[in-house]
């Protein structure tokens, strides 16, 4: 579920929440997306206690399933809600720093090419102005939404 925040910190971002409960993308959502441009966005995540790993810090395979949630909430914010049912055929993340709990994790995603059957997109994260990792994807269109 998608729907535009009207008061708050993340006003004017569109938040994403899961339908359902009980899904893995429950453990991070919601998440924030506003556009930043023709085929850019830039999606946050919220860290809680629960991102973490033993020394504290972001933990990778969180930072890897936000990396590949935060391609299609970008498809969403630039115009493509039908691409939400796309699939992920590959993804390669890059760890650059640590990440923290507490502060949002921004993701800057940009379109680098589109197909009659792929998106290829790349992705940055940061903290505040630390770099804390790199991605890119590649997308399946949903099928029948080329």
């Amino acid at each position: 579920m998608a729907e535009t925040v009207v008061e708050g910190p993340w006003a004017g971002w569109i938040r994403y929440l899961d339908d359902e409960a009980d899904t893995y993308p429950g453990t991070f959502l919601p998440s924030f997306a506003r556009t930043e441009g023709a085929g850019r966005a830039t999606v946050a995540v919220e860290t809680r206690p629960l991102h973490r790993n033993r020394l504290g810090a972001l933990h990778g395979g969180f930072i890897a399933a936000v990396a590949d949630h935060v391609g299609f909430a970008a498809l969403n914010a630039l115009g493509r809600p039908e691409q939400l049912a796309a699939v992920t055929i590959d993804l390669q993340v890059q760890f650059l720093g640590s990440g923290r709990v507490g502060p949002a994790l921004f993701a800057d995603v940009e379109i680098l090419k589109e197909t009659g059957r792929l998106f290829f997109v790349r992705m940055t994260f940061r903290q505040d102005e630390d770099l804390v990792a790199a991605a890119t994807a590649t997308f399946r269109k949903a099928p029948g939404k080329t």
